[in-house]
């Protein structure tokens, strides 16, 4: 069975249509920018019960430090990567601003074979784009939660 992550888009129109989304942390994507960009999400575990939404909006907080926002979430559908996970995304729109990302983090070996294991967040920023400009951002898997998204929040 492939696996599954849930994720959240957060996005407003300001005038035109934004998206919040956030830059991958550790050494592999450090001096990354252009595809190195995801929506905040993370693996659907077996003891989800309460379903994919209720994954992604704990995956949401586990990334950036803080809740989602309280808001009307749309299911944007299911994306299958060239990895072949499945991510199930959500969409909501709302004005977010946190003060501050405090990611949960992750264990790597670094420099590889090193031996030496250290923690690095799983995101170490966060921010709005226009969606064009999140286009050249996301990792390209992604692009079509960004066309679901243009789907759903098009006038």
């Amino acid at each position: 069975m492939a696996v599954r992550s849930a994720g959240i888009l957060l996005y407003r129109r300001s005038p035109d249509l934004q998206v919040w989304i956030a830059h991958m942390g550790g050494p592999f994507w450090a001096r990354k920018d252009e595809g190195a960009w995801s929506i905040p999400k993370g693996i659907v575990e077996t003891t989800d019960s309460d379903g994919d939404l209720a994954a992604a909006l704990r995956e949401f907080a586990e990334e950036v430090g803080t809740a989602a926002p309280d808001a009307p979430y749309a299911a944007l559908g299911e994306f299958k990567q060239s990895s072949g996970k499945v991510i199930v995304a959500f969409a909501a729109e709302a004005d977010f601003a946190p003060a501050t990302i405090r990611s949960n983090t992750f264990p790597l070996e670094w420099p590889p074979r090193s031996g030496k294991v250290q923690e690095y967040p799983e995101i170490d920023d966060a921010r709005w784009f226009p969606v064009d400009e999140a286009r050249s951002k996301v990792v390209k898997g992604q692009l079509a939660i960004l066309d679901a998204l243009e789907r759903v929040a098009s006038p």
